[in-house]
């Protein structure tokens, strides 16, 4: 049993019992979250596609803790003006365990 739901301006393919990293939202360790923006489910009923959206389905999951993601670089460098500049940014994200399907 999986679905596909969008969330963040992403798709993800989610099972019961998977951990998944999401976007940072204002959440506590120990949250419900639903996800009501549900692409397509396929349990043992069948393969259900949604247009855009299946009706009635939800996905819920439960708020593990934040983490952050690796450090990127970025580097911005002009020849010969003596001008470079490096900066950093590390992402942060919310970990979720899916409970739900439904």
């Amino acid at each position: 049993m999986y679905a596909i739901i969008a969330d963040g301006g992403r798709q993800y393919k989610v099972e019961e019992g998977q951990t998944l990293e999401i976007d940072l939202r204002a959440a506590n360790p120990g949250d419900e979250i639903t996800f009501d923006r549900v692409l397509a489910v396929s349990d043992d009923s069948g393969f259900r596609l949604g247009q855009p959206e299946v009706s009635g389905a939800a996905v819920s999951a439960k708020v593990l803790d934040q983490t952050k993601g690796d450090k990127i670089y970025v580097q911005k460098f002009r020849r010969r003006k003596n001008s470079k500049r490096r900066t950093g940014h590390r992402q942060k994200y919310l970990r979720v365990r899916i409970e739900k399907i439904g």
